[in-house]
């Protein structure tokens, strides 16, 4: 592997490791969450780890993908800061939702969520469609979690401040 790349894979596999420890201590799975009822068809909770294991490993692809095939330094300033926001988004989910308890201000907040990776799609394919197509696994897992969090509203709203 040539320096420059071996440089981004790094980067990117750290960037992806350091969001997914953010959202692993966001996340507590302790008696408020237990307390919550759920619909049947909420998928087990030993899948989500090895789910957001997998969808961080293709954003990280995605990533590089999108970063090499990048014309110009512009292009690739716009993939940082796209990544970013989505960064951002994702963790701020996991606040909200776990950490304070506000699952109708994380349904709100998904939405702005789904939509940043429907953008990280269009805005990479642009210069690299295999790059926006490893995010799809991302944009229907959050799709599955927003309709999980519909349900957790429905059954248990409303929340208290």
């Amino acid at each position: 592997m040539a320096p420059r790349r071996r440089k981004a894979v790094l980067l990117a596999a750290l960037a992806a490791l350091a969001v997914a420890l953010l959202g692993a201590l966001s996340t507590e799975l302790g008696p408020w969450y237990r307390s919550l009822q759920q619909p049947a068809w909420k998928p087990p909770d030993a899948l989500f780890g090895p789910a957001w294991t997998l969808i961080y490993a293709l954003a990280a692809m995605a990533g590089i993908k999108a970063w090499e095939a990048a014309p110009d330094r512009t292009a690739r300033q716009w993939i940082l800061a796209l990544f970013a926001l989505n960064a951002l988004l994702n963790v701020l989910w996991s606040l909200l939702f776990f950490r304070l308890q506000r699952p109708d201000w994380a349904l709100v907040e998904v939405g702005f969520l789904w939509a940043s990776i429907l953008l990280l799609m269009v805005v990479l394919g642009r210069w690299s469609r295999a790059a926006a197509w490893l995010l799809l696994p991302y944009l229907l897992w959050v799709s599955l979690a927003a309709t999980l969090n519909l349900a957790v509203v429905r059954l248990n709203g409303p929340f208290a401040p």
